[in-house]
């Protein structure tokens, strides 16, 4: 009986470890162009191309510097292009901060991030992103 009831336990903290790696968050993206430096995260140091601005609530005062995230595009947030998406999923990496009042998105991604995930005539494009 011990060990059935283990296996239970087992099977239920599982579950929840998957769950909650599961749970992505939603939001939108937009995309910057390069000069990609300098960075509120480094300053001049280059980061390679797959990186990303974030939002206020996001960039936490710089907490979020150097955070990896993968988004993918779920779908278009205007009539301009009914199918942006790509069904790609990017990892980015936190290298910027997308000040309001004119950062427009969750999560502004580089040009490049942008176009492996969505069609960059979108210009902005709903997402699910995790950390």
């Amino acid at each position: 009986m011990e060990a059935a009831a283990m296996k239970v336990v087992g099977l239920a903290v599982s579950l929840v470890l998957i769950l909650a790696y599961a749970h992505a968050d939603t939001g939108t993206a937009t995309f910057y162009t390069p000069p990609y430096v300098p960075s509120a995260c480094y300053g001049f140091e280059e980061q390679g191309t797959m990186i990303a601005a974030a939002s206020e609530g996001i960039y936490n005062n710089g907490a979020a510097c150097g955070r990896m995230y993968r988004v993918t595009c779920t779908g278009p947030t205007n009539l301009g292009v009914p199918q942006p998406c790509t069904g790609n999923t990017v990892t980015v990496k936190v290298v910027d901060l997308c000040p309001s009042p004119g950062c427009q998105a969750t999560i502004d991604l580089s040009r490049e991030a942008f176009s492996s995930i969505a069609n960059p005539d979108a210009g902005k494009i709903n997402i699910e992103f995790t950390e």
